[in-house]
């Protein structure tokens, strides 16, 4: 049985413009039994999109007609495949407040929602961790090398799970490797583990799931998961549900990765 639950939309700027039916069929040609739609949630008031296209969040004006249309069609396929509105929340160091506001205004209407880190705070200003290799390698030499930007996306990434966002925040971290979405250019000597443990851990101890992401398989300069396989099997150990997402923009990109990965891990 397999269950999706971080799937984007025609609602992502930087997507594809897949309707959402095209998505839903798409599942149930994979005889999905349930997804969510995980689309990045507005970016909060005040904060300045740092992608270089501007292009990471969908506007505050789509959220309403987002959430109507999945509960529609949430209604209308029922009987086929059980379908949950969700958003992809990001996490930014510095606007804790401004996120809680959106969570309570929204939180409501959700049935799923990812906590990820996709921005890193360095002397006031904000960097996108992945939008692409270029801007990953000018953030190094503004970081002062990998090592801290590994160093700042990992403590950014223990913020998020502890910080207080309400009684909507998200209970599962998105892809909590992505920063190795460019390994292959540049490879990091410190053993990912060393890092990934004291995420794990806290996860843990807040009763948190963990998002198991297929998309870095089909990313070239990753080719794996988030996170890879033996870090999967360290959150196994500490009792972490692992709940597969393919992070699909495209309808087509449903599954992706999924054959790759240890189906035992999967919370059932």
């Amino acid at each position: 049985m397999i269950i999706d639950k971080h799937i984007h939309s025609p609602y992502c700027p930087h997507g594809s413009t897949d309707s959402l039916d095209k998505y839903i069929n798409q599942a149930l040609g994979l005889k999905y039994q349930e997804i969510t739609f995980t689309e990045h949630a507005p970016l909060p008031q005040g904060f300045d999109d740092p992608a270089p296209d501007k292009d990471s969040a969908m506007e505050w004006a789509d959220l309403p007609s987002y959430l109507n249309e999945i509960q529609k069609l949430k209604s209308y396929y029922s009987k086929s495949i059980k379908i949950n509105i969700g958003l992809e929340v990001d996490y930014i160091d510095g606007f804790e407040t401004e996120t809680m506001e959106l969570l309570n205004e929204v939180g409501p209407s959700l049935d799923d929602s990812i906590l990820s880190v996709h921005f890193l705070k360095k002397e006031g200003r904000y960097y996108c961790l992945d939008f692409s290799e270029e801007e990953f390698e000018r953030m190094m030499g503004i970081f002062g090398g990998l090592h801290s930007v590994y160093e700042s996306y990992f403590s950014t990434l223990i913020k998020s799970i502890e910080s207080d966002l309400g009684k909507y925040k998200p209970r599962r971290i998105g892809h909590i490797t992505l920063v190795e979405k460019f390994k292959k250019k540049f490879p990091h000597s410190t053993p990912i583990l060393e890092y990934t443990n004291p995420i794990l851990d806290a996860i843990a101890a807040k009763g948190y799931e963990l998002d198991y992401n297929g998309a870095g398989f089909v990313k070239p300069l990753c080719g794996d998961s988030y996170p890879p396989a033996h870090i999967a099997k360290e959150a196994h150990k500490r009792k972490i549900p692992l709940i597969y997402g393919s992070d699909a923009h495209t309808a087509k990109g449903l599954a992706q990765g999924y054959e790759f990965m240890d189906k035992n891990l999967f919370k059932k």
